[in-house]
């Protein structure tokens, strides 16, 4: 298939180009990867400035998703490449081949870095999901900033910069990207320029809050290596649609759930639950909404049906039609998959290459995925689905978006994308889709800031 980019990828490729640092805030579905390989091949068969480029991506990106895109255009049929995951052998062996683009998930950098014993000289790193070098105490930060001076060229990719930590998710990125010339070398140094203590237990901080003005000044400080894009301006992107599904608990539930949240007890003839802390008790609470929860001694404790009831009469009104159910805890995946066996409803857990076939190929009327295994870079709306079911919604910004952008995402041959959140009435459940609003709108504000002016097609 002939690579023709749009105006928006022609403008970000150019930027990679003449920029040696660059970060790149690509809103999900705006093709990132063929993107950086349109520019790759520019600096490498045209401009010869690079030969060797290491490309780090999450695991199942880079097994599937930085490969398939290079088959998939006829431009990149120059590159070759080796995909650096598996057993430590095959690793080592997938390094010792004498290709240009290595391909390796970010869980093996410190590998790669401090034990493989191969010489680290690569000439530019790619950072797919630049978010996830995001905490500066990681193995994996720490040990690619071991050789970051090493190498001239640096592209970050992510949809998501900020978190649940808003602009203090921006300084380990960009301490990678310019080894801390724009935001500062040290963390310290970061808060006291930018943030003000807000939770504080005697000399111990728990959160941080911008300085008035602080967000306007480190937009000014990182914009001439950054740009962002925004799908809705450059692409017929469709509709999408939030919807929530309320859920009602009885009288008896109601009274479990605020006792749990008021004493951080629940007990009840299975045996009983502590919540050591407020973060143990935010846990429990979820589990509890969610029907299900796990005791002191590790065992489970089944609470209610209601959601596994409102998610029955949601596939069933689905009428055969693909549905993607996306679940947080292991014990909600297990209830799950025993009531579709109860209906009779085919499915499978996309956690496997061949799973994923299996779902775009359109063979399933449902799938599970977590969040975290499937949030990022997969295309999985290829099997017509356009609707996605949250059995329980996650507090982090980065993996509900990502996850969301599995459907929505250019590509998606429905005209409306719906995303259905299974919520219990006046618990936690509606107080993560509050935090979740408010974070967007810090995010928001960034990519604002840094936003590219591109005109369009």
């Amino acid at each position: 298939m002939k690579y023709k980019p749009h105006k928006y990828q022609q403008y970000a490729a150019q930027f990679i180009i003449a920029n040696p640092i660059v970060a790149l805030f690509l809103d999900m579905g705006l093709g990132k990867t063929s993107t950086t390989l349109s520019a790759l091949d520019e600096l490498m068969y045209d401009y010869f400035e690079i030969g060797k480029v290491l490309i780090i991506a999450p695991l199942r990106v880079a097994k599937n998703t930085w490969p398939d895109e290079i088959a998939k255009w006829d431009g990149f049929k120059f590159f070759t490449y080796s995909v650096v995951v598996g057993t430590e052998k095959e690793r080592l062996k997938a390094l010792e081949k004498k290709v240009s683009l290595y391909i390796i998930n970010r869980e093996n950098v410190p590998w790669l870095v401090e034990k493989s014993g191969m010489p680290f000289d690569f000439d530019m790193i790619v950072v797919d999901e630049l978010s996830s070098f995001k905490n500066w105490q990681s193995k994996r930060f720490k040990s690619l900033m071991k050789v970051r001076p090493k190498v001239k060229r640096l592209v970050g990719l992510t949809g998501t910069p900020t978190g649940s930590a808003g602009y203090m998710d921006l300084f380990a990125q960009f301490k990678l990207l310019d080894m801390g010339q724009r935001l500062g070398r040290l963390i310290g140094q970061y808060r006291t320029w930018y943030f003000r203590p807000l939770a504080t237990n005697g000399n111990i901080v728990y959160s941080y809050g911008l300085l008035p003005g602080a967000d306007e000044m480190i937009n000014k400080k990182i914009e001439d290596i950054t740009i962002s894009m925004k799908a809705e301006d450059y692409l017929d992107m469709p509709e999408l649609l939030p919807v929530i599904f309320p859920v009602e608990l009885s009288e008896k539930e109601r009274k479990a759930y605020d006792g749990l949240k008021k004493d951080y007890i629940f007990e009840n003839e299975a045996g009983e639950v502590t919540a050591a802390n407020a973060a143990a008790l935010s846990g429990k609470l979820c589990q509890l909404a969610n029907g299900t929860l796990y005791l002191d001694d590790e065992s489970v404790c089944v609470v209610h049906d209601r959601k596994l009831d409102a998610l029955e009469d949601i596939i069933e009104s689905m009428v055969g039609k693909p549905l993607m159910v996306v679940y947080w805890y292991r014990h909600d995946k297990e209830r799950i998959m025993e009531r579709l066996r109860t209906m009779k409803v085919r499915f499978e857990c996309l956690d496997t290459d061949e799973s994923i076939k299996h779902w775009n190929s359109g063979e399933l009327p449902v799938c599970l995925c977590h969040p975290a295994s499937s949030g990022h870079g997969l295309n999985l709306q290829e099997s017509g689905c356009n609707t996605m079911v949250f059995f329980s919604t996650p507090w982090s910004l980065e993996l509900y978006q990502q996850t969301v952008a599995r459907l929505y995402r250019q590509g998606q041959q429905s005209k409306t994308v719906t995303v259905v959140h299974i919520a219990a009435k006046d618990t936690i459940d509606m107080k993560i889709m509050q935090a979740l609003h408010e974070k967007t709108m810090t995010q928001e504000k960034l990519i604002e800031a840094v936003r590219a002016e591109v005109g369009y097609d």
